[in-house]
């Protein structure tokens, strides 16, 4: 047998799966273990132990091999993507010195020095010095040093998640290009680590040597080791080859290599991507980041809780559809559909903003959710449609600054994540664009990122157009309706788009008499 099949590893937030694709793009196995995202010792805190991450790697790839149609010498190469902006501390030994600190993590520093020199005196005639202290106050490593001195002295490499489960599986401390999400001195233009005059070594001041050796994405970052084949029961000496972070992933195994065609992702976080070649900031300061693609970007907007406020209707207001769907065996959310057919296209005027987490720019850090227009006609129908509505106009916002800032139109929009399981939110997606709304034809979009980059790392596909050509295709496509799009359209300009604005100075005034959001 020809050994042509790709090991996947997706590393997320609640779970890790392990699957395996064919170079056509077809999935023969996947396999699923649950893990709890994160403890939390004090509000605010998201840690959980690196070992969790990789026992449950290893527990995922050993139940794949016991699946029908698995056959260990057919896979050619491994690739790993994996959840972002998860820090890890390793001794000298390579052990974790801490748990670590997890994406969710709200943690800030305050109090820092700001940056000085002619950097400090740029951002400060800029009025980018707010911004600045913004980003070192949310570094993991600036915490780490200003509380935990002790850890941080001890620390020899200080690695993403995929930095620690690739040193985990080949022995050596490299990750990819692909996977530099993170509050870590990168340069996301070069898509390199920053030079030594940088500012970002001011505002993080890391020791270049405890942080990984970089790769390109299909490149190869080693070998599995015995040790990791004993543990996984992946093949020893099977290349590992560089993918990318799991939403850069997501995008292109959506398909979604032209900057026309934009990738939403309904999960935790709610984000438009689009695969760029030129580097653009739709916010100062606030770069794309690295793509699956080497040496293209993502243009990335995203809403902090996204599709995690159908998780809080769900929670404390959905009792009837988690009774039923535990009488049945299915999940609450398959109940869904039906709150959002009984509730008509821009639910009777109730309007939601979906800022429930404070932002750096846009949103600002006074930020705050906000519904208005309620009336008593509303039930929890009209809620939970005004939810998918909201996530939808942020959305869509998000493709009109990307529009402005690339000066090329959006034309086709595809959706991956949790929400491209709902008809509800694809059919409120395309009906609030306009547009043609698809679903990639697997739902593990993000493993078949990686395993296209493995694909093409590996020279099964020449490059990415035919690994997209033969890999991805459409599950299915929904269409706007035009008069909902005519509705949408009206509250989404009229109604939408001047709420912030207009809400701005009460968020401002709430947080000044409250202290929340706190200020760094």
């Amino acid at each position: 047998m020809t050994a042509d099949h790709l090991l996947a590893i997706d590393q997320g937030t609640q779970s890790v799966r392990a699957l395996v694709f064919t170079p056509a793009g077809a999935l023969v196995a996947k396999s699923r273990v649950p893990i709890e995202p994160y403890f939390s010792t004090a509000p605010g805190l998201a840690e959980q132990h690196p070992t969790v991450f990789w026992d449950a790697l290893c527990t995922a790839c050993r139940q794949l091999w016991t699946m029908p149609g698995v056959d260990r010498s057919a896979i050619a190469g491994v690739a790993l993507t994996t959840q972002r902006s998860t820090m890890i501390n390793l001794d000298a030994d390579g052990n974790p010195l801490r748990p670590a600190i997890v994406w969710l993590d709200q943690r800030r520093t305050p109090g820092l020095k700001p940056i000085g020199g002619l950097w400090g005196l740029g951002f400060r005639l800029t009025g980018m010095s707010e911004t600045v202290a913004y980003l070192q106050a949310e570094a993991e490593a600036n915490w780490l040093r200003t509380f935990q001195p002790d850890i941080w002295q001890a620390t020899r490499k200080y690695l993403l998640l995929s930095g620690y489960l690739t040193h985990r599986l080949t022995g050596r401390y490299v990750d990819s290009v692909g996977c530099q999400v993170a509050y870590i001195p990168f340069d996301y233009k070069s898509l390199r680590w920053s030079s030594p005059s940088d500012w970002k070594w001011q505002a993080v001041p890391v020791d270049p040597s405890i942080l990984p050796e970089l790769v390109p994405p299909t490149g190869v970052l080693g070998q599995i080791t015995r040790q990791a084949a004993d543990d996984t029961g992946i093949p020893e000496g099977l290349p590992l080859i560089a993918a990318a972070a799991d939403k850069a992933c997501e995008v292109i195994g959506s398909g979604c290599v032209d900057p026309q065609v934009a990738c939403l992702s309904y999960g935790t976080t709610a984000t438009i991507n689009t695969t760029q070649r030129k580097y653009l900031e739709v916010i100062p300061l606030i770069p794309p980041y690295p793509a699956a693609i080497p040496g293209a970007y993502s243009l990335e907007i995203q809403i902090y809780r996204g599709f995690w406020m159908v998780s809080w209707f769900k929670r404390e207001f959905a009792h009837e559809e988690q009774r039923l769907a535990q009488d049945r065996g299915i999940e609450p959310e398959d109940l869904f559909d039906h709150l959002v057919e009984s509730a008509p296209p821009g639910s009777q005027g109730l309007t939601l903003q979906p800022f429930w987490s404070p932002g750096l720019k846009v949103p600002g850090p006074e930020a705050k959710g906000a519904i208005i227009g309620f009336g008593d006609v509303h039930t929890r129908s009209h809620l939970y449609r005004s939810i998918l509505e909201g996530l939808a106009y942020a959305m869509r916002e998000g493709a009109e600054r990307t529009e402005r800032a690339s000066h090329k139109p959006i034309r086709e929009v595809r959706v991956a994540g949790g929400g491209s399981q709902s008809d509800g939110a694809l059919q409120i997606t395309a009906d609030v664009f306009g547009l043609p709304v698809s679903t990639p034809h697997v739902y593990e979009a993000s493993g078949l990122g990686a395993a296209m980059d493995a694909a093409v790392g590996l020279g099964l596909h020449r490059d990415f157009d035919q690994a997209v050509a033969a890999m991805t295709r459409i599950g299915r496509t929904v269409e706007p309706e035009p008069e909902n799009h005519k509705i949408y359209d009206e509250l989404y300009r009229r109604v939408y788009l001047k709420m912030y604005g207009r809400l701005k100075p009460l968020y401002e005034a709430i947080r000044e008499i409250t202290g929340y959001p706190p200020r760094g």
